[in-house]
């Protein structure tokens, strides 16, 4: 019998601030959060614009943040046995200086205890435990004295995060890291509500971080992907591609049973979640949004009915997304697809690649329990073809009982999380 899966505590960052006051300040006024990037030369791209909070501190110390924020909330205590799960590409950071050779060998500072691996811990990993960044042979152990001369800094392999935000938090459990771009926080969470639900764990937590870097500014820059105005403006006419931004949360998810147990609050549960890919093209979605509706069917089945109150879009303001995305939603919902509002948090923190799905599922939650729905900022003149209710502009109250948030991710991916008002 599956097991009901309660989300009992978060910690969030973004370039508004850390913690929920902010983004109840920015993004659920409609305020973008984007200015010129100071903490690197953008001489070079074709942007030099994003959501940025200043300078940068290492992934590892902004995890670390977050996830603490999360346990002080939920009440989780050092030793406990919690699954730790991770969406991250590692440290862009420590790559572009690898790159340029501008580290010293072996700088890469102390890792997490000994005994780690490159790929994941030894720890009790799940058969399905999801994919991890490359580790060449004989360079699987993370721990100090890992790195080699002229060898990239250890931060920079993706399961590194997970090991050093567990033994950061003191929790002993399965470390998983999920690699998956844009998607990669987002599967994360509904990899953790399987474990839950199966109970295969009892409790997980689940964070992502990306800091804006060079790595994938120029990246994007190159792709033609990114705003040349300094605005997202998803769904519009005028829209003309994304930014960045930096972001970090992690939340606490667990078995109704466990959190009773612990006497911890419930502030939502995970009532559905689902991935899909549509296998349609490396970087462009399938026109129909074939992806997400698939991911968000999987979701409903799950969550036992189709009514939504809203819809945290994926919404990255580019030429294709916002059309698939908006056909996608129109199948998915039929008759009743005018009646639900979307909106695309995107437009005030920027595209978050790796955190996306963390962070928004933290601002999903904040709609909820406020029963605000934050607007699709920015907002202009409407595209023909993007003809869904945005929340231009303007936050409105609502009773939100049920929300959807979706992701999607270069390759096809797709994932769905639906969330409910405890």
């Amino acid at each position: 019998m599956s097991r009901e899966v309660l989300l009992t505590g978060f910690g969030v960052r973004t370039a508004f601030g850390t913690g929920a006051d902010p983004l109840r300040e920015g993004v659920f006024d409609g305020r973008p959060a984007f200015a010129p990037i100071t903490r690197f030369d953008t001489g070079p791209y074709r942007t030099g614009v994003a959501a940025t909070g200043g300078g940068a501190a290492p992934l590892r110390e902004v995890l670390a943040e977050v996830a603490g924020a999360a346990a002080g909330m939920a009440g989780l205590r050092t030793g406990a046995e919690a699954a730790v799960l991770v969406g991250t590409a590692g440290d862009f950071t420590g790559l572009t200086r690898f790159w340029r050779g501008t580290d010293a060998p072996g700088s890469a500072g102390p890792g997490p205890s000994a005994g780690a691996t490159g790929a994941a811990s030894a720890r009790s990993v799940p058969e399905e435990a999801a994919s991890v960044g490359p580790v060449s042979p004989g360079a699987a152990s993370v721990g100090p004295g890992a790195v080699s001369a002229g060898a990239a800094p250890v931060e920079t392999v993706p399961a590194w995060q997970a090991e050093a935000l567990a033994d950061a938090l003191g929790l002993r459990g399965p470390r998983l890291a999920f690699t998956g771009a844009c998607v990669a926080s987002a599967t994360a969470v509904a990899h953790a509500c399987a474990l839950i639900a199966s109970g295969r764990a009892d409790i997980a937590v689940c964070a992502g971080a990306y800091l804006v870097e060079e790595e994938n500014l120029a990246k994007f820059g190159s792709g033609f992907a990114l705003s040349g105005d300094g605005m997202m403006r998803p769904f519009c006419a005028d829209r003309g591609g994304l930014l960045l931004g930096d972001g970090a949360a992690a939340v606490v998810l667990e078995s109704a049973e466990g959190a009773r147990r612990r006497g911890a609050r419930a502030l939502g549960a995970l009532t559905g979640w689902g991935a899909a890919s549509d296998a349609h093209h490396i970087a462009r979605p399938h026109p129909e949004g074939a992806g997400l509706v698939a991911a968000a069917r999987r979701a409903l089945r799950r969550a036992g009915g189709p009514r939504i109150d809203y819809v945290n879009a994926h919404g990255t303001a580019t030429t294709y997304n916002d059309p698939a995305e908006t056909r996608g939603l129109r199948t998915l919902f039929g008759a009743d697809a005018d009646r639900v509002p979307v909106s695309s948090t995107k437009s005030t923190t920027g595209h978050l690649l790796e955190a996306s799905g963390v962070v928004e599922l933290v601002i999903t939650l904040l709609a909820l329990r406020d029963g605000v729905l934050p607007p699709t900022a920015g907002f202009t003149a409407p595209d023909p073809v993007c003809d869904l209710d945005y929340v231009p502009n303007r936050p409105h109250k609502a009773d939100l009982r049920r929300a959807l948030t979706v992701n999607a991710a270069f390759g096809g991916a797709n994932t769905a999380l639906i969330l409910e008002r405890a």
